[in-house]
């Protein structure tokens, strides 16, 4: 049985789930990077619920929120740690900034860990990230 387009595969619907429990910003992408959800703890950091921007492709997301590095340009999608988490289906980490909907920017480090449902590669990656507070020495 062909899974229909608009179907999501079952191991990112329960990963859904999951991340609706976390307390940590969290976000759900399949298999393109496109964002399918992220949880209320990262839409209070984004200053957007997930409810208002529905799914992202990976062009409207990194348009909306960035990812970009610590002089302001932006992060070029397939230099992400969730795309190698997805791509290569091993876990991943970076330190990035993000824009929030009202502009702000806010230093990040965020770990990608991929879906992996079958041997023909990862269905998606979540990626929980938190706020860095720059007084805070370097680890």
């Amino acid at each position: 049985m062909a899974i229909q387009q608009s179907q999501k595969p079952l191991e990112l619907i329960l990963a859904r789930n999951l991340l609706t429990s976390v307390s940590t910003p969290a976000f759900l992408l399949d298999a393109e990077s496109a964002v399918v959800f992220y949880n209320e703890a990262a839409g209070a950091l984004l200053g957007r619920p997930f409810e208002d921007s529905g799914r992202m492709s990976a062009a409207q997301w990194t348009g909306a929120f960035g990812p970009f590095d610590g002089d302001g340009t932006p992060v070029e999608v397939d230099s992400l740690a969730v795309t190698d988490a997805i791509r290569a289906g091993r876990p991943a980490h970076g330190t990035f900034e993000i824009r929030a909907a009202d502009g702000e920017r806010t230093a990040v480090e965020a770990s990608a860990f991929p879906i992996v449902a079958s041997p023909n590669g990862a269905s998606g990656a979540m990626v929980l990230f938190w706020p860095l507070d720059r007084n805070e020495p370097t680890r």
